[in-house]
């Protein structure tokens, strides 16, 4: 089966579950970081499945196609920063951590695969 929307895609869901994931366990953040940590790890969580989106509408066009995927794949590696931060403040625990981290990993790999064949991507022409 054809992938005929970016909602489709398993690197836009897993960053999306993620994403949200990360809302979630960022509310129990303490209020002093709301403008920093808070805010970043969910802007930057966010803006991932915001560029696959992007990148979808671009796929006709593979530059700008692996363009926004790249990034994407700089705001996954920026969100993994912000864990690590969370990690080391004592916000988040190991395990959550490690979930979310390993989610990352694999939301890099998955945009990695992409990039590298973006012809693969490009929509078909009708009736082709």
């Amino acid at each position: 089966m054809a992938v005929k929307d970016y909602r489709e895609l398993r690197v836009y869901q897993l960053a999306f579950e993620s994403a949200v994931r990360i809302y979630e366990i960022s509310q129990s953040f303490p209020t002093e970081e709301r403008y920093s940590l808070t805010d970043q790890v969910r802007r930057s969580s966010r803006s991932v499945c915001a560029n696959i989106a992007e990148a979808w509408r671009k796929r006709r066009y593979p530059r700008n196609f692996v363009s926004k995927l790249s990034e994407a794949d700089a705001e996954a590696a920026e969100t993994l920063v912000w864990l690590d931060f969370a990690l080391r403040f004592g916000y988040i625990s190991d395990e959550t951590h490690k979930e979310l981290s390993d989610h990352y990993d694999h939301i890099c790999s998955q945009l990695a695969l992409m990039m590298a064949e973006p012809e693969k991507w490009k929509p078909r022409k009708r009736g082709a």
